[in-house]
């Protein structure tokens, strides 16, 4: 974050406002975390501020310090489309592109108010007047503390604000184990430890709170995997039909896609998910090494995302979409076998 924009904010932040702090659509840990924590650094500055999610996240994450605050646009419209049209200063998080929040895209390209953008994907669009944008940071939840870092106040993060940056950079960052991770990143969670981040609890929250039917569906999803070892690939695809078997509750498929990566050669791993409702199929894109899944997602899937992690999206069948997938390979033979 350049000079000039610290003290953009510095200005903002310098007289009361009314603030809205959005996260993507479906927010995973790393959204709902850096949204929150934001929240609460607001709160404490006496600034009055509200999240407004696009809609529904996982149960995982609602455990999260001012959770209960957060107002749903597609479950408590009239109450968000409120404190969005109060609003003076929006901060969008975890997204650089208006597309990415759903419904409420209309809502907030009407607002005249300044935006701020805290975020690490690629390719930024050019919305927000103040852009804070990296895309070598592991999260946005490690973005928002160098934010605070920025303004001077990284000694007034408290417990809540800890847990909740430690869960997006703990999710985002695969337990630490991806190579965005840094001495940095690790730096940083040691001193959110210091501040009261309970991380041995927090995993438990994340990880193990599995129902039986979320069990039941990965097993289902690891005997769905296809692997083809001519393009070190594998893909899983689960139906409409499957994830109603096994009463699909949102967030369950979450991190079934990284399996095909603790495959012995495997350097690109996809998930297929129908989605009746929507019409669609999604889609999450995983690599290792220098293979981009963004470019590829971009390229023919309506996505995009990050070199080694991204999302995308299907109108075919979730047979058509497969078949089309397997026939991109090719073009892939000499980066995927390299």
């Amino acid at each position: 974050m350049n000079l000039e924009s610290i003290k953009a904010v510095q200005q903002l932040l310098s007289q009361p406002q009314k603030i809205v702090i959005v996260p993507h659509k479906n927010p995973d840990g790393d959204a709902v975390g850096s949204t929150l924590a934001l929240y609460h650094y607001l709160i404490n500055r006496g600034q009055e501020a509200v999240v407004v999610a696009p809609n529904d996240y996982p149960k995982f994450l609602k455990w999260m310090p001012g959770n209960e605050n957060i107002l749903n646009f597609e479950k408590q419209n009239s109450q968000a489309k409120e404190k969005i049209a109060e609003a003076t200063v929006v901060f969008t998080l975890d997204f650089n592109h208006l597309g990415r929040i759903g419904q409420m895209q209309s809502v907030l390209e009407d607002l005249t108010v300044p935006f701020v953008m805290i975020d690490h994907h690629q390719a930024p669009s050019d919305y927000a007047e103040i852009m804070y944008s990296d895309v070598s940071m592991t999260s946005t939840c490690e973005m928002v503390y160098n934010f605070i870092e920025f303004l001077g106040d990284v000694d007034k993060i408290t417990s809540e604000m800890a847990d909740c940056l430690y869960t997006g950079i703990m999710t985002d960052t695969g337990s630490f184990k991806f190579r965005s991770t840094t001495g940095r990143t690790h730096r940083v969670v040691a001193d959110l430890i210091d501040k009261g981040a309970e991380n041995t609890q927090i995993h438990h929250r994340v990880y193990d709170t599995n129902t039986p039917g979320r069990l039941h569906l990965l097993g289902c999803a690891l005997k769905n995997m296809v692997i083809i070892d001519k393009y070190r690939t594998a893909y899983i695809t689960l139906s409409q039909e499957e994830l109603d078997t096994y009463e699909y509750q949102k967030g369950d498929t979450e991190g079934f896609v990284n399996y095909g990566l603790t495959l012995e050669g495997i350097i690109f791993a996809v998930i297929f998910i129908e989605n009746k409702e929507e019409g669609i199929i999604k889609i999450s894109f995983r690599s290792i090494g220098e293979f981009s899944v963004n470019e590829f997602a971009r390229a023919y899937f309506e996505g995009g995302g990050h070199d080694n992690a991204a999302g995308g999206k299907s109108d075919r069948s979730l047979k058509e979409t497969a078949l089309y997938f397997e026939s991109l390979l090719e073009n892939y033979q000499d980066q995927l076998q390299a």
